[in-house]
């Protein structure tokens, strides 16, 4: 019976290649599911043997560790050259959206503390 091994919801589509050319590299048969229509479910990278499902986990480990050490080294070089996004500098590029987002949270935070205030008054 086939055992999900990566699940695509928010997967980067080089990290789902990544992730395709090991397990051919490995010689690990497995199957891909696309998301629904509905955005119920977002596809994901099945094993198809039950007996590679170990070694599939191992080499996935031994990826994202491999992946999370490349992106702590991009981010620390772009932060070196100062070029590492920061919160001003998200705001200088997308300043409405920004500006959105903390009225929406105020609003919802806001609707968080109605019930105390007229429990008080």
């Amino acid at each position: 019976m086939s055992k999900l091994l990566l699940n695509l919801r928010n997967v980067p589509d080089d990290e789902a290649d990544d992730v395709r050319a090991m397990l051919e590299n490995q010689k690990i048969s497995f199957h891909e599911t696309s998301p629904s229509i509905w955005g119920v479910s977002s596809g994901g990278i099945w094993v198809t043997e039950d007996a590679d499902f170990a070694d599939a986990k191992r080499a996935m480990a031994d990826y994202q560790k491999q992946r999370g050490a490349r992106a702590r080294d991009e981010y620390a070089a772009a932060k070196r050259a100062g070029t590492a996004e920061t919160f001003a500098s998200v705001v200088r590029a997308q300043p409405v959206r920004v500006a959105l987002l903390v009225l929406a949270i105020l609003f919802v935070l806001g609707l968080m503390a109605l019930p105390a205030i007229l429990l008080r008054g």
